[in-house]
Order: structure tokens, then sequence, then C-alpha cells
């Protein structure tokens, strides 16, 4: 069965685990993982992103963006630096990410860097919308914040909400305006029942697979960093938790991630 993992940080992988590019990617490749989309969270991974795809066109895909978490370190140079990469962007850029809204640490709850986090949010959104680009969404305690942004933005590609957990209520409400959901390891862990129950429900075209390489490790591998190829065990996971055949789930899945970002 032909995976794609939606959401990593094979670079961030790469610089943990020390081990060369081609060995990370001959273990996906084993595991069934074709294809990879790798999300920046600050202006000096783009270029980095950008090398590393190179090397392996046909699985590697990248997104461009400045992640919520370091808003204090960025700045509006930065914001100028993704305008000019998405508009000079090579065809295997095809995502804005990773972007959204962190609300999980206070330190960045302050009024000015929670004002900072919305603006540098709307103007990614207006980027994706001007170079039609799907994104890849980062939302921690924010989803009620995040889809008003969605709404008001209407964005043509519209894209994912990325290692969703929260109830079936915020979840439909994300895929009722068009996108999709991110399916991570958290759905590997038995006490995450609220989640587990979402992804149960909601409809097969609405979800997608994902790592989150090197983080959101899946159950039996905490303490260690996550890999491509454990995107076997969430697969299974989800087998687990639907009604449909695996065959049907992971065709489905392998279409809905080709329609957004390759």
């Amino acid at each position: 069965m032909p995976f794609f993992d939606t959401h990593t940080h094979l670079d961030y992988l790469l610089r943990m685990s020390g081990e060369p590019l081609s060995r990370l990617m001959d273990n996906a490749v084993q595991a069934g993982v074709q294809k990879i989309l790798i999300v920046a969270v600050m202006a000096q991974d783009f270029e980095t992103l950008a090398k590393m795809t190179a090397l392996y066109p046909e699985r590697l895909y990248y997104g461009l963006g400045l992640h919520p978490l370091y808003i204090a370190q960025h700045t509006e140079a930065d914001l100028t630096c993704l305008e000019q990469r998405l508009a000079q962007r090579a065809p295997a850029c095809t995502a804005v990410a990773e972007i959204g809204l962190e609300r999980g640490k206070v330190e960045l709850l302050t009024p000015a860097l929670w004002q900072k986090q919305q603006d540098f949010f709307a103007a990614q959104l207006s980027l994706a919308k001007r170079y039609a680009l799907p994104v890849n969404l980062h939302s921690r305690k924010a989803h009620d914040q995040l889809s008003v942004f969605l709404k008001r933005a209407d964005l043509p590609k519209r894209g994912v909400v990325h290692g969703f957990a929260g109830s079936y209520a915020q979840a439909k409400r994300f895929v009722d305006l068009g996108y999709r959901i991110g399916v991570g390891g958290v759905i590997t862990y038995p006490r995450a029942n609220k989640t587990r129950q979402t992804i149960a429900k909601l409809p097969l075209d609405a979800l997608l697979l994902e790592t989150d390489s090197p983080d959101m490790p899946v159950s039996g591998f905490q303490g260690r960093p996550n890999r491509p190829e454990r995107i076997v065990d969430t697969f299974n996971a989800l087998c687990r938790l639907r009604s449909e055949s695996a065959d049907i789930i992971a065709q489905a899945l392998w279409q809905n991630s080709l329609a957004l970002f390759a």
C-alpha cells in the first residue's frame, strides 16, 4: 500500500539522528511511504528544504511557512522572504506550511505576541490565496479562533489541520469549511478516546495520514524520534477504528494526499 506522509520535519530528523538522507528515505520506502511533505518552521529552513527535496524530486515535497511557536523570533523580513520564495517557487513547493495559531504556551499569549500571531497567520493565508497553494495548519487550543480565520480567508486550495486532537464538532467545523484532518500518532494511544472517536466518525475523504516526525511518536516508541516509516502504525490504528477495508482506506488516503500536496 502506498503512503503519503503529509507532515514531517525531515530536516530536523536528519540533524537529530545523524543518519544520511538516503538511509531515512530507504527506510521510508521499504515501509511503503512513497511520498513525503516536509514543512518549514522558520525562514532559515527554506533553503535547506529546497535542497533536500531536489535530491528526491519524485518523492519529496515541501511547504514554506513561519510556525507560530517561533512567533517571537519571526520578523517582517521573514514574511518578505516567504513571499519572494513563494513567487519563485520550484514545482516541489506545494504548500504554505507550517502556519497557524498556538494557544498552548502561556508565554506566547501576551497581548503583543498574540496579536503578532494573528497578524502573521493572516498574512500567510493571504499568500496562500495569492499563489493558490494549500495550507498545512498548526492549531493547539486554537480551533475556534483558527476556523474564524479560515472562513474569512476562503482559500481556493484549502488544506489540512495537522495532528488533529479534539472533538467531533471541532473537526466537522473544519471539514464543513473544506479542510481535511491530519491523522497522526495520537490515535495509537487508547487513552486518546475523544480523538479516536472523532477520527472514526469523520468521512474518509476528509482524512490524511502524517507522522510529524521527529515529533508526535506513536505508542510504543515514546522518547524516541518519530520517523516516516512509523506511519504504518498510525494506519493500522486507523483501520481498527474504521468500518472500511484496509485497501479502501489506504486508497482514499493516498488520493486525498495527492489531491492536496502533489
